[in-house]
């Protein structure tokens, strides 16, 4: 019989989750608290069972998946709601589609030339009809 405590195992598909929905080592060791005493998993020991199960420990791991699970539900859900919510279709549109909106400002102020400026647009005009 091997010396030592027995090793800690974690429910895989519930750590995969975790990992998706962007929680921490924190709060997933809060998550595997145990149940008799209500003390969360210890942050070394999940790390241990992450090597042990995936090859790496509990920061190489996160950072490998990092949060592309959440990302891409984040993405369907503003998708869903962008069917049901104009702003929400409008940002998207803006951020994927190149879309924008197109403001023209007329405060129909109306300004004189000055003496210069009259002087070179009729000389223009005299070149252009000389021409």
């Amino acid at each position: 019989m091997p010396a030592g405590r027995p090793t800690t195992e974690f429910d895989k598909k519930a750590f995969s989750d975790l990992i998706g929905f962007g929680c921490s080592q924190e709060e997933i060791c809060w998550f595997f608290r145990n149940s008799d005493t209500g003390r969360p998993a210890n942050p070394d020991t999940l790390s241990r069972w992450c090597k042990r199960t995936y090859g790496l420990n509990f920061k190489e791991y996160k950072d490998k998946m990092g949060l592309m699970p959440l990302k891409i539900q984040l993405r369907k859900n503003q998708l869903d709601l962008s069917k049901k919510s104009a702003a929400m279709a409008i940002w998207l549109g803006k951020q994927y589609l190149g879309q924008r909106d197109e403001v023209v400002v007329d405060a129909g102020i109306r300004t004189k030339d000055d003496a210069l400026s009259a002087s070179l647009r009729e000389m223009a005009k005299e070149l252009e009809s000389d021409d």
